[in-house]
């Protein structure tokens, strides 16, 4: 068993270790955590290196709130900005064309909570992978987990483990490669080989 927390468009580190996990287990019960991958994702356009984040509405706790129940703020057209900037940053890579009509529903759906939005990310990319994308949910906070606990990969400070293997990127002639992207900056360069890379 695997544990990970569900992020927006995970960062690679976190996807080389979902493709060899025999049992994913998703972690719903703990606290959100700010600046963190949850609702943020990188990505590689013409001016280097992008950051897209979700934003969450503001709900009056004890300040803290469970990462299944943080609710994203649908009065900012978020949606379409983040498709926006991925057609532009990757409308010239050699496999976002494929991927354009599969994507395009998730930045189309009304998200209440940020939970079930990660989960459809997550959903996409195994599909694209050609993955098993079968998962199961924690239904009370695990501190310790007996299998592998790879929570801390959504942690954005958190530096992955390995050096990352490089792989061609649209701008790297401009500001060079740059590592842990979002797994949708693989995709659409290294289409069925993203597998392989992984």
């Amino acid at each position: 068993m695997s544990l990970f927390i569900p992020t927006y468009f995970s960062p690679i580190s976190q996807y080389t270790e979902i493709v060899k996990a025999d049992e994913i287990i998703f972690e719903v019960e703990d606290n959100f955590q700010k600046q963190s991958y949850r609702n943020r994702c990188y990505i590689y356009n013409s001016n280097g290196k992008q950051l897209l984040s979700i934003p969450l509405k503001h709900q009056l706790t004890d300040g803290r709130k469970k990462s299944k129940d943080t609710l994203v703020e649908n009065n900012v057209p978020w949606q379409d900005q983040h498709f926006k900037s991925l057609q532009i940053a990757y409308r010239t890579s050699p496999f976002f064309d494929f991927l354009e009509d599969d994507i395009a529903p998730i930045f189309h759906k009304k998200y209440k909570y940020l939970y079930d939005l990660n989960i459809d990310t997550y959903l996409f990319i195994m599909d694209a992978l050609q993955c098993n994308a079968n998962y199961i949910k924690t239904n009370v906070y695990q501190p310790e987990n007996s299998g592998k606990d790879f929570r801390y990969l959504s942690d954005r400070k958190q530096k992955p483990i390995t050096d990352p293997k490089q792989y061609l990127q649209l701008f790297n002639n401009k500001y060079g490669f740059i590592e842990n992207l979002s797994i949708l900056d693989l995709l659409f360069m290294e289409g069925p080989n993203t597998i392989s890379y992984l």
